[in-house]
Formats: C-alpha cells, sequence, structure tokens
C-alpha cells in the first residue's frame, strides 16, 4: 500500500487532471484507489460527477466538526473519492489560520495506510509550501512533481525546493513545438529524476473534465490516456516502495 502525493511545481501544469487520470488507470490495473483532494480549489471532485455546488469534503468536515468519512464518495466499487470542500469566502482569504484544524488530515492518512483497504492512495497536493502541504508530504511514500516544458518551469527548477525524493513528470509536450522540444532535451541531460514517461498535449484532457470523467474512462483509445497507463505500470514497478536517494 503507498500513498502518493501529486503536486505542480507551478499552478496550471495539470495536476489535477493526471491524478485523476492516474487514478482511473491503476483502478483499471486492478488495484483498489482512493483520491484524496488535498487543493482547497476543490476541482477534483468535478471528475468523478460531483456536482460542482457540492459543499462536503473533508476540510469542510473537520472545520465544522463533522466526521470525515461521511465525505467520502463512491465512483466505482474499487475507486473512492474524498473532495477537500467547499470553504467559505472568509475562511478561503484567511487561509493560513486553518492549519490547526485541518492539520487532522494528517491521522486521517495514518489511519487509511494502517487500514489498508486500498493498495493506492493519490493525494492532489497544491503547489507551494505550506504548512499544511509540508505535513501531507511526509505521509506520502512518494511525490510527483509536474512540470509543462515552458520557461517558467525551466527556471522554477533550477531555483525552487522540490520535495524530497521526488520524481519529475512531464506534462503537456505538444508535438512540433522547438521550444519545448528544446526544453525537454535540456533536462533529460539535466534533471535526474525526469520520469521516462511523458504525457502528451491532448484535446481528451480538456474535454473529459467537460465530460465529468478521468481521462481513461473518456477516452481510454487518447495518446494521453495511453501515456497515464504506462505511468501506472511505472506506479506498480517502483512507487509502492519507499523512495531512497540512490533511487533512479
Amino acid at each position: 500500500m503507498a500513498i502518493l502525493g501529486l503536486q505542480g511545481i507551478r499552478g496550471g501544469v495539470g495536476t489535477t487532471s493526471v491524478t485523476a487520470a492516474l487514478g482511473w488507470s491503476l483502478h483499471m490495473l486492478g488495484e483498489a484507489v482512493l483520491l484524496v483532494d488535498a487543493c482547497p480549489d476543490n476541482l477534483l471532485r468535478l471528475s468523478f460527477n460531483v456536482d460542482f455546488t457540492q459543499p462536503a469534503g473533508w476540510a469542510r468536515a473537520l472545520l465544522d466538526g463533522q466526521d470525515w468519512r461521511d465525505a467520502g464518495q463512491r465512483y466505482t466499487s474499487q475507486l473512492d473519492l474524498l473532495p477537500f470542500g467547499q470553504l467559505t469566502a472568509g475562511e478561503a482569504e484567511n487561509a493560513h489560520l486553518l492549519h490547526d484544524a485541518l492539520s487532522g488530515i494528517g491521522p486521517i492518512l495514518q489511519n487509511l495506510k494502517a487500514q489498508s483497504h486500498y493498495q493506492w492512495i493519490l493525494v492532489d497536493l497544491p503547489h507551494g509550501q505550506t504548512p499544511l502541504t509540508r505535513l501531507i508530504l511526509e505521509q506520502c511514500d512518494r511525490v510527483l512533481t509536474l512540470v509543462r516544458p515552458d520557461t517558467n518551469c525551466h527556471v522554477r527548477l533550477h531555483q525552487q525546493a522540490l520535495p524530497a525524493g521526488t520524481h519529475i513528470l512531464l506534462n503537456d509536450l505538444r508535438i512540433g513545438s522547438q521550444l519545448q522540444d528544446d526544453l525537454y532535451q535540456v533536462w533529460l541531460q539535466t534533471q535526474r529524476h525526469l520520469l521516462p514517461t511523458v504525457i502528451h498535449r491532448d484535446e481528451a484532457m480538456a474535454e473529459c473534465l467537460a465530460a465529468k470523467q478521468p481521462l481513461g474512462e473518456y477516452r481510454s483509445d487518447s495518446l494521453a490516456a495511453e501515456e497515464i497507463m504506462t505511468l501506472a505500470n511505472w506506479c506498480l514497478l517502483h512507487a509502492a516502495q519507499p523512495a531512497s536517494g540512490s533511487d533512479a
């Protein structure tokens, strides 16, 4: 059983969509999966046909003194979802004041792991290093850092600290872009934790969210879905074991 965190090096690199797609692919490989949304944006649920007006989630439950288990959503018999929940405008403006209440996610993840009901817990993490994010990262056995092949991410790879032992996943690689190909070639030579699997730009990735389905369910024949399945198989081979300093 493994807790796998997925975090963008910045916002807008597709972390939530990839988390949903990877969870579905692991599920299709016969694994029991729980997807946990740790982002206050509360968007992961939209890939699993949860109505956007539904406010429930683990964070909402902790803030309201309710049982977080009641916020869980069952998508299939082997794939469950735990949304973040909807914050009020005042809570969102003062999110730094919510840490004590939301730090209960640490024991929640520990208990879920101890119960071993799921082979995988995938956590969609917000970018940045807030105290809550660091607390959740401490619970993760592995972390994938998502990047897009652009200058913004290139600079961040050189000046931004990444989680210890993370693997870098390249998302949204556009065929025919000279700049993106140049950056990719540079990263192949300089980023030793860059995963061999990349995810190409695919219109199906944008369409699946509009269809309120994870990518592999919406278009299993798409290029990106096939690449996510390759990533899922990599996870089965490597990510179930804790990261180590010598891991490649």
